[in-house]
């Protein structure tokens, strides 16, 4: 039997080696992979077929992207087919630009757009989140500001026409407001939540790794919420690909008398130039540092 003539299906939910697979009819089932080992993550396009009330997933239809981190010793995968991803940050508590930057570069590797929503914005530490964003928003980056709480009406305005008719991923640690967004942007978030529960045998509470919600009725946009996380690995980027992965130094690129200069110390540096004329920002400057040498220690 060739793949086409298998069912298709969307799958929405991951919880250990269980996947919710969601029919173009909109029914959900809890469906295996074969084998021992699930590559599967939220938002890959499946073939599968029907066993009993569950299903067996057969092929996984080629991806347009995936965002992953990778430590030492193991990858972890957010989404795949994704069309953005929201940064999501906040000044209380403040949010921290080792991550941000680090999102960004897994982003940009995985040629997937993002943007960043600095939220609670009525709170005072608001305007100090503002100034560590400056350099991001000089770089091209989109910030778009949020009071998710404070103002909803406002914020949904804001987020609705950029989430429309897309599928975005919305990442951020635990605190800057993801689930509030959620609540606010997706009708009957709780219903939803339910329904892969339903389809997991899982009990109510049951958090599944990463939850696709759709945004409409007509199924035409999605939000994907990921859990928080306090770490986030770049193992899978070489040292020497960092600088064309982060706007402000890719800039400077070209202008370094060494076709193989780190921008660390070495002389002639376009990089380091730019960086005494105040085009690159120090907490940058520090951020690329600490990356390089982390990426440069040996791997196990």
């Amino acid at each position: 039997m060739s793949f086409e003539a298998l069912d298709q299906g969307l799958v929405v939910a991951a919880h250990g080696r269980h996947v919710v697979v969601e029919t173009p009819e909109g029914e959900r089932v809890l469906c295996h992979p074969r084998g021992k080992k699930s590559e599967l993550v939220v938002g890959d396009h499946v073939r599968w077929l029907p066993a009993g009330d569950e299903g067996v997933i057969e092929h996984l239809e080629p991806r347009r992207n995936l965002l992953f981190r990778q430590d030492e010793w193991r990858t972890k995968s957010f989404a795949a087919n994704l069309d953005g991803v929201l940064m999501l940050v906040a000044g209380e508590p403040m949010f921290s630009e080792s991550q941000l930057t680090r999102a960004l570069i897994a982003a940009a590797q995985a040629g997937i757009p993002c943007w960043i929503g600095l939220n609670k914005t009525d709170l005072p530490a608001a305007a100090d989140a503002r100034s560590r964003l400056a350099p991001y928003r000089r770089m091209g980056v989109e910030v778009v500001e949020l009071a998710l709480k404070a103002d909803p009406e406002a914020a949904r305005a804001t987020l609705a026409p950029r989430l429309a008719g897309r599928t975005t991923l919305v990442l951020g640690p635990s605190g800057m407001g993801k689930s509030t967004l959620i609540n606010l942007l997706v009708p009957q978030a709780a219903a939803q939540v339910g329904e892969i529960s339903k389809a997991l045998k899982a009990g109510r509470h049951t958090t599944t790794t990463t939850s696709w919600y759709w945004l409409d009725e007509a199924r035409s946009g999605a939000l994907i919420d990921s859990p928080g996380f306090q770490e986030f690995g770049l193992r899978q980027i070489l040292p020497t690909e960092l600088a064309t992965l982060m706007p402000d130094f890719a800039a400077a690129l070209g202008d370094c008398r060494f076709h193989n200069c780190s921008h660390r110390h070495e002389p002639g540096c376009g990089v380091r130039a730019a960086i005494e004329r105040g085009e690159i920002s120090p907490s940058r400057q520090r951020i690329y540092e600490e990356l390089f040498a982390e990426l440069s220690t040996t791997r196990w």
